[in-house]
């Protein structure tokens, strides 16, 4: 009976973290420019000697969805949507750069422009730093113009530009922090094109992981009868076992 309860059990754990992974996935539905998560399960065997007898299932990271989300026009002068492939590079908490794709950019209190998760975005020479200011701006490219304040409004001064990369796909990590990094060091490219005024919405599917998470809460259910059953196996085995 060890057999199936093992099996069962491991079944039931990995379950748990993709269930795990999937919420994580629905609790970030309405943040700009996440990427889902990506998980799958595999068998796996205990290392020893004998036979593999001892199989059971392990929940891996496969990486995340790398397809853009939906693009909404909101007006708002900081929004910023990358067109199709491409990443803003901002600062990580451990200081190293980081690529997201979430634009929805602001000026905190020192001046400086990070997105809504507060992380610093990089521009040609480090972190973007605004001077005071009457009107912002940021160009298809990822120039951003002020109107310095008390200045002519008709006058737009170009203060930096935002570090727009385009790195290969297959290269990228995502780390827990929901940074994606590329062990290779990356240059500026120019063909990255930012869409103004509109924001990048998540590309996770409300409905797609509802039904997943359906789809767990069953398969937990059925590794969690076949533990019950597997012990009223064993019940059953040491009762005739017993008997004179």
């Amino acid at each position: 009976m060890d057999h199936l309860v093992y099996l069962a059990a491991s079944g039931a754990a990995t379950v748990g973290e993709l269930q795990a992974a999937v919420s994580h996935n629905l609790a970030n539905l309405s943040t700009p420019g996440f990427k889902a998560d990506l998980v799958r399960a595999e068998s796996r065997y205990l290392a020893g000697g004998g036979l593999a007898s001892r199989g059971f299932a392990s929940g891996l990271r496969q990486g995340a969805d790398l397809e853009p989300g939906p693009v909404q026009s909101t007006g708002r002068d900081l929004d910023v949507a990358v067109e199709g492939r491409g990443w803003i590079a901002v600062l990580g908490a451990d200081g190293t750069e980081a690529l997201s794709r979430r634009g929805d950019l602001r000026v905190d209190a020192f001046g400086q422009l990070t997105n809504g998760a507060g992380q610093l975005v990089l521009g040609n020479a480090g972190p973007v730093a605004l001077p005071p200011y009457d009107a912002v701006a940021i160009g298809t490219d990822g120039t951003i113009s002020i109107v310095p304040q008390g200045g002519d409004p008709n006058t737009q001064v170009a203060v930096d530009r935002i570090r727009l990369v385009d790195p290969d796909p297959a290269d990228l990590v995502k780390g827990e922090d929901g940074l994606f990094r590329s062990p290779a060091p990356l240059q500026a490219d120019a063909a990255v094109a930012l869409t103004p005024g509109s924001l990048e919405g998540s590309n996770v599917s409300a409905i797609g992981g509802m039904v997943r998470m359906i789809e767990l809460s069953r398969q937990f259910e059925s590794q969690v009868r076949l533990i019950s059953l597997a012990r009223e196996m064993d019940t059953s085995s040491a009762r005739l076992m017993s008997v004179e």
